[in-house]
């Protein structure tokens, strides 16, 4: 019975047409399908949030995580000194505030804003994080950097924290906010690392500061914190703004009144922003628990479990005794002996086979003929 052989194309053509029909879909947005919308994202039934001229902005409710409202929540914009909460958020637990630094060349030089480093070892890591939050040092991002084994390893440190904290639309290339390309943020991963920042008592004293005294080589100078609505604005936590030409105006902000805390965060803002953040968030505190969420902040990923190394399997000691050798080694002799018998065996029947099958086949031969 004959086979039919099915051309090779066609197998090739057919599983690639299988595996192109089982492509997996898009994933959701994170935080909720609303949130994939470009446009304003608003609860109905309540009052459209404030007008503003942020690009992207989200307003969201601390405690539950519910996002309240939203522009272009995943759009992917410059995130300038907004970005300084992320080296926040990564570096404040791994590095001991009271640890002493010395600031390279490198660090003292950077282009920007900066808190006025020199290459002494006078700064606690302490008050580098206050330069950083407060003055929004560059130079104080790259000093901690240095402090965290390098800049390298800071980067790594940074993006790995931004999976954990599922803000998937971030990418970090400076721990200062510097345009780079490939540098990207957007305003649900802002809020969501704001978020995750104000759970460490450390951060949150750290944005919410005013003033503080910074170690100069003869004696201390003050600092103050940069975002005006410390000053302004009832209940406010501060967090961070930033700037730079390219990303235009940046912000995160949040506020505390009656014992809830509103989340706001825009960005690519191309005027005065402070009125329409301080609108944002009235509007955020008047919406809270009056209307249904368009979103959530998504809580950070669980923390994979340590792998415990699997126990060395032991190998049997194959050595034979001196006491047992000499019977093995008869034993091998004869199986070897008998092995080549049986191999002779079963190559004469084999000549003897294929001898027959060809007189056979002779035989045939001539009577047909």
């Amino acid at each position: 019975m004959w086979m039919k052989l099915v051309p090779i194309t066609a197998i090739f053509t057919a599983v690639t047409f299988v595996g192109a029909a089982q492509a997996s879909p898009t994933p959701p947005p994170v935080g909720g399908d609303l949130l994939g919308s470009r446009g304003l994202v608003k609860p109905s039934g309540f009052k459209a949030p404030p007008k503003t001229k942020a690009t992207s902005y989200v307003i969201a409710d601390y405690e539950t995580g519910q996002v309240l409202a939203a522009k272009d929540p995943h759009g992917r914009y410059r995130p300038a000194s907004t970005l300084k909460m992320l080296t926040a958020a990564t570096l404040i637990p791994k590095l001991d505030k009271k640890l002493k630094v010395k600031p390279s060349r490198e660090a003292v030089n950077q282009e920007g804003s900066a808190v006025g480093l020199q290459t002494r070892k006078i700064y606690t890591v302490e008050d580098l994080f206050r330069a950083l939050m407060m003055s929004s040092g560059n130079d104080a991002a790259m000093a901690l950097a240095e402090a965290n084994g390098g800049l390298d390893k800071t980067m790594a440190d940074m993006n790995a924290e931004a999976k954990r904290l599922q803000a998937n639309d971030t990418v970090a290339k400076t721990p200062s906010g510097l345009d780079k390309p490939g540098q990207a943020s957007s305003a649900y991963d802002l809020a969501l690392i704001a978020r995750a920042g104000l759970s460490n008592a450390d951060f949150r004293r750290y944005v919410s500061t005013k003033t503080a005294k910074f170690p100069a080589p003869k004696k201390w100078y003050e600092i103050s914190n940069h975002n005006k609505l410390l000053w302004r604005y009832e209940g406010m936590i501060g967090i961070k703004n930033g700037w730079t030409s390219k990303a235009q105006s940046t912000f995160v902000g949040a506020a505390t009144r009656d014992g809830h805390t509103i989340i706001v965060s825009i960005m690519k803002h191309k005027g005065y922003f402070w009125d329409e953040v301080a609108d944002l968030l009235d509007w955020g505190f008047a919406a809270r628990g009056k209307t249904t969420p368009v979103g959530q902040l998504v809580d950070p990923l669980p923390d994979e479990p340590p792998q415990q190394q699997a126990a060395p399997v032991p190998t049997p000691d194959t050595t034979p005794s001196p006491s047992r050798q000499p019977m093995i080694d008869a034993a091998a002799s004869e199986q070897t002996d008998n092995t080549r018998a049986m191999g002779s065996i079963v190559i004469g029947s084999g000549l003897l086979f294929g001898l027959a099958w060809l007189g056979y086949g002779i035989h045939r031969r001539r009577r047909r003929s």
